[in-house]
């Protein structure tokens, strides 16, 4: 095992690894995600040792310690070689940290492109809710965060047509989701589905007998086309399809994401404390979304 890397150009996809099938998917997916964008991956397992004299210790001294940093590292080779399968020509390491798994990967995440794990881990429920650790790296990771849920495939160009989604509500995160939805849909030639939905705009429902829908989803539409202007000129080659839905955002997106390889969102949304709570928006795709999420940071976005 190796050492914590140096920052390189853009830094490892980085992914954590432990003995789930969520994890295990994880893995394929940012694998394959690490070939895309020609990065090293980079697979992190953390352990953390009961301290003697812990009240939960089982006194089974350090024979218990070598054999759980055993059977961790051995997860690790097992992950590497599931890793050299997907994508044979990527670099890959791989390390066991001593620590809990959430400040281990927050860690990481300074140093990475984009840090991914899997929606549950060992003890989870499918299908409940999204892991722990998934919620706390996606409102604090220091790199965009992928949750691996749902149809995730195998990340792979040859997903063919499935398309890349993205919420677009005009908010600095919603930048910022743009800005890696469109690298997305670009590393992998897929088509980008550019959500906008304005009902939670609607602040006097008691207007709506009165209300001229039409000309209020044009000017929502006008508002999308606004948004993405920049970002066409930067990514021309990218087919872009304009949503705009009277819905709430969390379920439009849900909707949209059952056919979609990726779906992309900002850890905030309109109004958010940004680095605090994780938006009602991002949570809800984390535990119902078809395909796996990437949650972009606040300050991730470029200029369109």
């Amino acid at each position: 095992m190796t050492g914590t890397p140096e920052r390189t150009a853009g830094g490892p996809v980085v992914v954590g690894v432990d003995e789930s099938d969520s994890a295990r998917d994880a893995v394929r997916w940012a694998a394959a995600e690490a070939a895309h964008r020609g990065a090293p991956l980079r697979l992190v397992a953390a352990f953390a040792p009961i301290p003697a004299g812990h009240v939960g210790n089982p006194g089974l001294g350090t024979s218990y310690r070598r054999v759980m940093t055993e059977g961790a590292r051995a997860v690790l080779t097992s992950a590497a070689e599931l890793a050299a399968q997907v994508a044979p020509g990527v670099a890959t390491e791989a390390e066991l940290r001593t620590g809990f798994p959430v400040p281990v990967l927050l860690d990481e995440s300074e140093r990475a492109v984009l840090t991914v794990v899997g929606s549950r881990g060992l003890g989870g429920f499918t299908g409940l809710l999204v892991g722990s650790v998934a919620v706390a790296l996606a409102a604090r990771g220091g790199s965009p965060v992928t949750v691996v849920r749902g149809d995730a495939g195998d990340g792979d160009a040859a997903e063919g047509d499935r398309p890349v989604v993205v919420g677009v509500d005009g908010s600095p995160t919603s930048e910022s989701a743009l800005a890696l939805a469109y690298e997305e849909a670009a590393l992998r030639s897929a088509p980008l589905v550019a959500v906008h939905t304005w009902l939670d705009d609607m602040l006097e429902p008691a207007l709506a007998p009165v209300i001229d829908w039409a000309a209020l989803e044009a000017e929502e539409s006008a508002l999308l086309a606004q948004r993405l202007a920049g970002w066409s000129e930067k990514y021309p080659d990218v087919e872009v399809r304009r949503l705009v839905v009277r819905d709430r955002p969390a379920r439009a997106l849900v909707a949209e994401s059952a056919g979609a390889a990726l779906v992309v969102v900002g850890s905030r949304g309109r109004g958010g404390a940004a680095g605090l709570l994780l938006g009602s928006v991002s949570h809800a795709l984390l535990q119902h979304a078809h395909c796996p999420v990437l949650v972009a940071r606040p300050d991730g976005g470029e200029s369109g």
